[in-house]
């Protein structure tokens, strides 16, 4: 691989470079279209001052990048977490593009992030920091540019702020700014649950094209509790499949009688995680990735299936919730075994970025439709998407990832190629 500037380097910007070229290289990519999707359109750098409730005021740094918005305005959420830097946000921003294009979203990619943890932050903390960074980045977003949502460490009251924020200084109410909103601010019904409930679709099609039967036969283990991984847990529960584990932040479970979410849910509301939860024996987040099931679905962070770990697992099928979970040396691994069903990340966890359309459509034409509505408008999305990209696999005999890399990738560079080069 040609060597990356110094500025963007990272484990997962490396990864995603790597899967772009193979799979330019597969389908001859147009070689300028490549060179131009390889890097971000724009990045921005900020420095981001706040006051915390002592009277001090803290700096940290914040990005906000845009690879590419050849389909339409860039989307993509904006994440606090103390390891953000440039090349991780420009990596998830490349992987947004992929995503809005493969799923038919007429929107482009981006991502965002501070470099903090919010965990220790007070309300009035977190909504300074909020409103500073929106600020810094004011002139780099908007309704028909750019798009932000919650993304890890975030939330819809964070959106609130972020929208306050800009329709202040821009002197009138702009909803349209951001979505992932409280409703009573136009956000969409069902947007909370959508990345997991996306998830959980993708499981169906798969099992459905596999032959398998959804029941209390099937055992799932999930690596994360939080916004994705939850909703995930709800959803395939009720489907009357078994999570025998489960971990968050705090730590890890495994009950191979299975755990039941409404009772999980109370505990970790009561206990800030899940940690001592009495009905599990705790285990390790590394552990939860190796043990056996049917179906594991990583929706926590990014980079957790390496070289090490993905010859032990003993799952069947994989659905990726988190973006990246799988590194390119992991993903080269499970090819070659061939024992594992892969439903990669950027289908997998459309239905966040599929239903923040929707928010976005309604803000714009100031009419909302009702979560019925919403849930079978996403459901029809991801399985075109999963027929489009299982199709493609079986035809070509390639992997999922690479199938649906190709698809997304083809139709940007076709929307580039008749755009042509300004000026």
């Amino acid at each position: 691989m040609k060597r990356i500037n110094a500025e963007w380097d990272s484990p997962l910007f490396r990864d995603v470079q790597i899967q772009f070229e193979d799979t330019a290289k597969k389908i001859s990519l147009d070689e300028n279209v490549f060179h131009r999707l390889r890097v971000p359109d724009r990045t921005l750098i900020v420095t981001v001052p706040f006051r915390m409730d002592d009277g001090s005021v803290r700096v940290v740094p914040g990005y906000r990048v845009q690879h590419n918005d050849a389909l339409g305005p860039c989307k993509g959420g904006i994440r606090y977490h103390e390891d953000v830097n440039l090349g991780e946000v420009a990596a998830l921003a490349m992987l947004m593009t992929w995503k809005t294009a493969l799923v038919g979203l007429p929107l482009g990619g981006a991502k965002g992030g501070v470099a903090i943890d919010p965990r220790p932050l007070t309300r009035q903390e977190t909504q300074r920091l909020t409103r500073r960074y929106t600020a810094e980045i004011l002139n780099f977003i908007g309704p028909e540019t750019d798009i932000p949502a919650p993304d890890m460490g975030t939330s819809e009251q964070v959106m609130a702020w972020m929208m306050d924020t800009y329709s202040q200084l821009k002197g009138h109410s702009v909803p349209g700014v951001v979505t992932g909103k409280p409703v009573s601010l136009g956000g969409s019904l069902g947007r909370h649950d959508a990345p997991g409930r996306g998830v959980v679709y993708t499981i169906r099609d798969a099992t459905d094209r596999l032959g398998w039967k959804l029941d209390d036969k099937v055992t799932v283990a999930i690596q994360g509790f939080g916004q994705v991984g939850g909703a995930a847990f709800k959803d395939i529960e009720l489907l009357g499949c078994k999570v025998v584990a489960v971990s968050d932040v705090t730590g890890g479970l495994h009950n191979p009688k299975g755990l039941s979410y409404e009772k999980l849910k109370t505990f970790s509301d009561a206990h800030q995680g899940i940690k001592g939860y009495p009905d599990a024996e705790a285990i390790t987040n590394e552990e939860l990735l190796t043990l056996p099931c049917d179906i594991l679905i990583p929706a926590a962070t990014g980079g957790v299936i390496t070289k090490e770990n993905a010859p032990k697992l003993k799952c069947r099928m994989i659905a990726e919730g988190a973006n990246g979970p799988t590194t390119s040396q992991g993903d080269k691994i499970l090819n070659e075994r061939g024992d594992v069903f892969v439903i990669p990340d950027v289908l997998a966890n459309a239905g966040g970025v599929t239903v923040s359309y929707f928010e976005w459509v309604q803000d714009l034409q100031n009419f909302f439709w009702s979560e019925t509505e919403i849930n079978e408008k996403l459901r029809a999305i991801m399985s075109r998407a999963f027929h489009d990209v299982y199709t493609e696999a079986q035809t070509r005999k390639i992997s999922m990832r690479t199938a649906a890399l190709t698809l997304a990738i083809r139709k940007i560079s076709a929307a580039m190629l008749v755009r042509g080069l300004f000026p």
